[in-house]
């Protein structure tokens, strides 16, 4: 990260729905791939790639490759406020995010290191 994450760049990041989805099931699950979240989402790869790359140039999310996959996750340098803030959305709002986590469930295919559904 070059410039320290604000509260007016975090929330203009999350202005949009469906990054503050994609950064809320991220968090929730630890990491996640592209092709799940576009499943997850019920979104076009184009448009879910778009947001992520915004994301990303953001500071609010990291990438890794394993394989065929490109890995998103929380940002290890985002400030504590930043997480707990998430962290904190994410467990008021499990509801909100109920019809995506299903389809994420539902995936066929998913990469086999991601979390057991429940």
């Amino acid at each position: 990260m070059t410039e320290p994450m604000t509260p007016t760049s975090l929330f203009k990041c999350l202005a949009d729905d469906t990054r503050t989805k994609i950064t809320l099931l991220i968090v929730s699950e630890g990491e996640l791939c592209v092709c799940e979240l576009t499943a997850a989402l019920d979104q076009s790869q184009p448009k879910i790639s778009r947001h992520l790359a915004l994301l990303r140039s953001a500071g609010l999310l990291m990438d890794r490759r394993q394989g065929q996959w490109v890995y998103y996750r929380l940002h290890p340098e985002l400030p504590e406020w930043v997480t707990a803030i998430l962290k904190e959305v994410v467990d008021a709002n499990q509801q909100w995010l109920e019809a995506e986590a299903k389809r994420l469930c539902d995936m066929n295919g998913r990469p086999v290191n991601q979390a057991v559904c429940n």
